[in-house]
């Protein structure tokens, strides 16, 4: 847990927020309405987001007028989150590798592939095993993740994005066991360059039906994308899978 691990450096820097400011609310409340919807969730029910980043998805569950708390290991995205804070609304510092709350939530979220960031498998075992013992006995985790099948097939090598005088030059690849991206910037107004590299790793369906099996979760569907289509190995973008804790 060094403080070199890319995802603290790269989330942390002003440079992510630039890149990635398209990734909108308006975006995160169609997928929450829909995946609400799915799971039929009761109101007043208390809700993890781990790996919340800046809140987007907790902000849209609370304003459902459920009881939602949001846990991430980026300072200046909680810092950002904590300015919604409501009733309903909580946002902590927390790193999901170590315990959280015990069987205190009906129903705990991670989205948009915040997962698969660590170096070894103890510790995506040590965060999996936060997010289970989060929960209450019949509660409910859906993990949104890419589909390691279809990222590999589609691949982009490169990209190159420009924005507020910032220029992104994006490269992609990946081996056996990871998807690869690094980012350089090139900050023309403060005359900086830098570069990042984000590290994910390809954990395909049986890889998330041990994890979780392990933790006490049983797997109830799995989805291919944000509107809840069947899941196909091949053609699916994403890999949305729900799962109950059973004891």
């Amino acid at each position: 847990m060094q403080a070199a691990e890319w995802f603290k450096i790269w989330f942390s820097s002003p440079y992510y927020d630039i890149l990635y400011k398209r990734r909108d609310r308006e975006e995160a409340e169609k997928f929450i309405d829909t995946l609400a919807g799915y799971l039929e969730i009761p109101q007043h029910s208390f809700i993890l987001d781990a790996a919340c980043g800046k809140g987007r998805h907790s902000i849209a569950l609370a304003a459902k007028g459920f009881d939602v708390t949001g846990i991430d290991i980026c300072v200046p995205a909680i810092t950002e989150a904590k300015k919604y804070e409501l009733e309903n609304l909580h946002f902590y510092l927390h790193d999901m590798r170590l315990p959280f709350y015990i069987n205190y939530f009906n129903y705990a979220f991670n989205f948009f592939t915040s997962f698969g960031y660590f170096r070894t498998m103890r510790e995506h075992n040590d965060a999996m095993r936060t997010i289970a013992q989060s929960l209450r006995p019949n509660g409910i985790f859906t993990i949104d993740y890419l589909n390691a099948y279809y990222t590999e097939k589609n691949l982009k090598p490169s990209d190159t994005i420009e924005a507020d005088d910032v220029l992104f030059e994006i490269k992609r690849w990946f081996d056996d066991a990871y998807f690869y991206k690094t980012i350089n910037v090139t900050d023309k107004q403060k005359n900086i360059q830098e570069s990042f590299t984000e590290r994910v790793e390809k954990f395909h369906i049986r890889d998330f039906t041990d994890m979780l099996s392990f933790q006490g979760l049983q797997v109830e569907n799995i989805f291919g994308d944000y509107d809840l289509h069947e899941y196909n190995e091949k053609e699916s973008a994403r890999m949305i899978i729900t799962a109950r804790k059973v004891h």
